[in-house]
C-alpha cells in the first residue's frame, strides 16, 4: 500500500517443506506427468529437478509460459486495478497492489472456460497484472500530478502518457542488474513477491478454492459498485445525515468538523487489508487533528475561514502538522535504518544476468531501454514542464541509487518507501534548483517512479525465482503490463479530474496535497505558512522522530502508531479515518468469530470491495461530467 509507505506485508504462507512436496505431488496429479527419470536435486536440497534449493515447483519440459491469453488477462486485470487505485488513492493517498488479484482472477477465469492457465502462464499474468496495476502511483497520479494541477499547471492527456511511460519504465530497467544480488545471493524474502507463488501453487493444488475466492471477488465488486451508482443518485446511502435526522447540538458540531458516518464501500474494505495498527493510528490521528488541534487552532484565532478551507480555516492549518509528520516518519525511517542503506549500496554480483541462458535478461536489453527511458525522460521533462536538462539526468540518477534502497527495504519488509525517496529528491532540488516549484515537484516523481517500480518488478521476480520461471519472459511482461495500464490510466485521470474537484471534500488527494506544501515550503520558504503553523510543523516533526525510534524496539514495535497513518488522519476529513476504522472493527470480528473464513477470502473481499467502488468510481465521474 502507498503512496507505498505503510502496510502490514504480506501474510506468512506457513508452508514447510512437506506441504510444498506434496503440493507438487498433486500438481504432477492434475497436470497428468508423464513417467520420465528422477531428477537430481539441487545442491543444498530442494525439488528433484529444480535449478536450485529455494524452487517450490518444476516446471513441465515445454510448459507454455509467455502466451496472449496470459498477458491479455493480466493487463486487463491489472488495468482494472489501477484504474481503481486512481480512486482510491485520490481519497486516502495509498493505492493497492495487483499481484495477487491477478494471478487469482486469471486462474479462475481461464479455469471456468475449462482452458486452464499453466503455472508459468499464471505467473505471467500476474507479472503484467503488476506492471499495470502500480501505473496510478508510478506515473504519479495520486501524488505529483495532481499537486502541479493544484498549483495551476495545466498537463494535456499526451504529455501525460509520454511522462508515463518515460518514468514508468525507468524502474524496470533499474531492476534488471539488482536481481541476481537481491534475489539469488542475499535471497532476500519479498514477502508479496513469496505470498504470489505459494498462492499460484495453492490454486493448482486446490483449483476449486481458488474459483470460491474469485466468487467471492467478484460478488463484492458488483455489490460494491451497485452501492456506488446508487449512492451517485442518493448521496444519503454513502453519508446518511443522521445529524439531521436527529437534531441534537453535539451531533451537528461533530458532523461540522468532519465527524459523520460514511458508507464507502472501499474504505470499508480497504479497513480488511491495512491491519490494526494503520487503522487504529487513523483514528487516533483523527481524533487528535479534527476533535482536538483544529478547534483550539480556531478558539486562538490562528484562522478564522470556513472549517474545511485549506486557504482559511482549520484544514488549511492542519495541513502543515500533517505533512511534517509523514515526512519526518518517512526520512527518520530511512536514517535509523542505515543497514539497508549500507547493504543497499553493495555492488551487485553482475550487472545482469549471463547471456548464455535463453532465460536471462540480455544486458542489452536492460541497458538500451534504461538510455532511451532517460532520453524520453529528460525530453518531456525539458519540453512540456520546462525542466533544465541539465537537472532531469541528476533525478534519473539519484533515483538509481535511492530505487536499489527501495528495492532492499521491500525485500526486507515489504514498505516501498517511496514517499520518503520524494522528499529526499524534493529536499535536493530545494537546494539545486530553488524557487522551481515544478522542477522540485517533477524530480521527485522521477525518484517515486523509479522506486515504485523498481521494487514491484523484483516482488515479481522473486515470484518467477520460486517457480522456476523465466526472467527474461517476465521482463517482456512487465513492460506490456506497463503499456496497457498507461492506455487505461490517463484517460481515467483525466476524466476524475473533469468530474471531481481533486483536493476537495470528495477527492481530498493527500498524498498531492503532501507533495505540494512541500515543494511551497522548499520554493516559498515559512510564508507559505498560515499563522502559526510552523509550531505545528516542529510537533509533527519531532512526533515523526520519536515515532520513528520507537519501531527500533522490538517490544514497543507492535504498539508504535504509524506516523504516516496519523499524518493522513491530519489531511482527509475524518470520516475517511473512520470508515476504515469500522472495516478493521468488522475484520477483528470476523476474524474472532470464523478465523479460516478470514484466511481463505478476506483479500478477495476486500480487493472486490476496493475494486467495485473504485470502477464504478470511473462510471459515476462519467456520468457527472455529462450532467447526470
Amino acid at each position: 500500500m502507498s503512496d507505498k509507505d505503510e502496510g502490514e506485508g504480506a501474510a506468512q504462507s506457513g508452508a514447510d517443506s512437506s506441504a510444498e512436496s506434496s503440493g507438487d505431488d498433486r500438481l504432477a496429479a492434475r497436470y497428468g506427468r508423464e513417467e520420465r527419470a528422477p531428477a537430481e536435486p539441487p545442491e543444498g536440497g530442494g525439488l528433484p529437478g529444480a535449478k536450485h534449493a529455494d524452487q517450490k515447483y518444476v516446471p513441465e519440459p515445454g510448459e507454455q509460459q509467455l502466451t496472449f491469453r496470459a498477458l491479455a488477462a493480466g493487463c486487463v486485470v491489472g488495468s482494472v486495478v489501477a484504474c481503481s487505485n486512481i480512486y482510491i488513492g485520490l481519497k486516502i493517498g495509498w493505492t493497492f497492489g495487483a499481484s495477487i488479484v491477478s494471478a487469482v482472477l486469471g486462474f479462475a477465469l481461464f479455469n471456468l472456460m475449462g482452458k486452464r492457465l499453466s503455472v508459468l502462464e499464471t505467473n505471467i499474468t500476474q507479472t503484467a497484472g503488476s506492471g499495470a496495476g502500480a501505473m496510478a502511483s508510478a506515473a504519479g497520479l495520486v501524488a505529483a500530478i495532481p499537486a502541479i494541477q493544484l498549483l495551476g499547471f495545466e498537463i494535456q492527456w499526451w504529455q501525460l502518457g509520454m511522462w508515463a511511460l518515460g518514468i514508468a519504465f525507468l524502474g524496470v530497467f533499474f531492476a534488471v542488474p539488482l536481481r541476481r544480488q537481491m534475489v539469488e545471493v542475499d535471497k532476500l524474502r519479498f514477502p508479496t513477491g513469496t505470498a504470489t507463488a505459494e498462492t499460484i501453487l495453492a490454486m493448482f493444488a486446490e483449483a476449486a478454492e481458488a474459483a470460491a475466492k474469485a466468487r467471492v471477488l467478484l460478488v463484492s465488486g458488483l455489490l460494491a459498485g451497485l452501492f456506488a451508482l446508487g449512492a451517485h443518485f442518493v448521496p444519503e446511502m454513502e453519508q446518511p445525515p443522521i445529524h439531521e435526522w436527529i437534531p441534537v447540538a453535539a451531533l451537528a458540531t461533530a458532523a461540522a468538523w468532519g465527524f459523520k458516518l460514511y458508507l464507502g464501500p472501499s474504505l470499508f474494505g480497504a479497513g480488511f487489508i491495512i491491519g490494526p495498527r494503520v487503522a487504529i493510528s487513523l483514528m487516533l490521528g483523527a481524533l487528535l487533528a479534527w476533535a482536538v488541534v483544529g478547534p483550539l487552532v480556531l478558539s486562538a484565532g490562528w484562522v478564522d475561514g470556513a472549517i474545511m478551507s485549506y486557504s482559511d480555516g482549520p484544514r488549511g492549518w492542519l495541513l502543515w502538522p500533517g505533512v511534517a509528520l509523514m515526512v519526518s516518519d518517512a526520512l527518520s525511517h530511512l536514517v535509523f535504518n542505515a543497514g539497508t542503506f549500507v547493504r543497499a549500496l553493495r555492488p551487485p554480483a553482475s550487472l545482469g544476468e549471463a547471456t548464455d541462458d535463453p532465460d536471462a535478461i540480455p544486458n542489452a536489453w536492460w541497458i538500451t531501454g534504461l538510455a532511451a527511458g532517460s532520453v524520453l525522460t529528460v525530453a518531456v521533462g525539458y519540453f512540456v514542464f520546462n525542466i533544465a536538462w541539465w537537472l532531469s539526468p541528476i533525478a534519473i540518477v539519484l533515483s538509481a541509487v535511492l530505487a536499489v534502497v527501495a528495492v532492499r527495504s521491500t525485500g526486507e519488509t515489504d514498505i516501498n518507501p517511496v514517499g520518503g525517496m520524494g522528499k529526499v529528491t524534493q529536499l535536493v532540488y530545494g537546494a539545486l534548483a530553488p524557487g522551481q516549484i515544478f522542477t522540485n515537484l517533477m524530480a521527485a516523481a522521477i525518484t517515486g517512479a523509479g522506486a515504485s517500480q523498481a521494487a514491484d518488478m523484483m516482488q515479481d521476480l522473486k515470484t518467477g525465482y520460486l517457480i522456476g520461471a523465466s526472467p527474461r519472459k517476465q521482463f517482456q511482461a512487465q513492460l506490456v503490463g506497463i503499456c496497457a495500464g498507461v492506455l487505461f490510466v490517463v484517460p481515467v485521470y483525466f476524466l476524475f479530474d473533469a468530474a471531481y474537484d481533486i483536493g476537495g471534500e470528495q477527492m481530498p488527494a493527500p498524498a498531492a496535497m503532501a507533495w505540494k506544501a512541500m515543494a511551497e515550503l522548499l520554493t516559498e520558504g515559512l510564508d507559505a505558512m498560515p499563522t502559526n503553523a510552523l509550531y505545528g510543523v516542529e510537533v509533527g516533526v519531532a512526533s515523526g522522530i520519536l515515532l520513528s525510534l520507537l519501531r527500533k524496539f522490538d517490544a514497543l514495535k507492535p504498539y508504535v502508531p504509524s506516523g504516516l497513518a496519523m499524518g493522513i488522519a491530519f489531511i482527509v476529513p475524518p470520516y475517511y479515518s473512520m470508515v476504515m476504522f469500522i472495516g478493521m472493527l468488522a475484520w477483528a470480528i470476523w476474524n474472532k468469530s470464523n478465523p479460516e473464513a478470514v484466511k481463505r477470502f478476506n483479500f478477495a473481499l476486500a480487493s472486490g470491495l476496493v475494486a467495485g467502488e473504485g470502477l464504478m468510481g470511473i462510471v459515476n465521474a462519467a456520468l457527472s461530467v455529462f450532467g447526470l
